[in-house]
């Protein structure tokens, strides 16, 4: 068994929180889960939104369709958004506020039973952004995140990704 069958046999069945997930890295990151582990139990997208309505069009418009996700609706034809649908849940909150900003708390109570792998994509990477902005985002949001996974019944693992420079 080689490293990505390794990787494949791990997603499957799992439930994974994805924070960033309209972002650059976050779309790829889903595209290829979704394309490479069909099985994947969930993908619960934490997307910034007032409520579920708003974070629902956030992920029509910004993650399913985007050109990124065409060889997935290629391989699913008709069936593509009942595919996606069957897998994707989208959450409105917010990284940079405890329990991640999530309001609904059946969904919270959802999440903590069924996330088992948390992935956090969320960040500034405007170099420029304010000082309060990018802290609450790129330090507290990771603590947040952490925070949540902590919460979750079954934590296998918590993966950060954080941008860097050198100068």
């Amino acid at each position: 068994m080689d490293q990505l069958d390794i990787i494949l046999e791990f997603l499957k069945k799992r439930s994974i929180l994805i924070t960033g997930s309209t972002g650059f890295l976050g779309k790829l990151f889903v595209e290829k889960v979704l394309r490479v582990q069909p099985e994947v139990k969930r993908l619960y997208l934490l997307i910034r939104a007032a409520d579920s309505q708003t974070a629902m069009q956030r992920l029509r418009d910004e993650v399913i369709g985007n050109e990124l996700f065409k060889n997935l609706r290629e391989m699913h034809g008709t069936g593509f958004e009942a595919f996606l649908f069957e897998r994707m849940i989208p959450v409105a909150g917010n990284i940079a506020r405890e329990n991640l900003g999530i309001a609904d708390s059946k969904m919270m109570e959802e999440m903590w039973r069924e996330v088992t792998v948390v992935v956090n994509l969320a960040a500034i990477t405007n170099f420029s952004a304010r000082y309060n902005v990018a802290l609450s985002i790129n330090t507290l949001g990771a603590k947040h995140v952490l925070d949540f996974a902590k919460k979750c019944a079954r934590p296998d693992i918590v993966l950060h990704v954080s941008t860097g420079e050198n100068y």
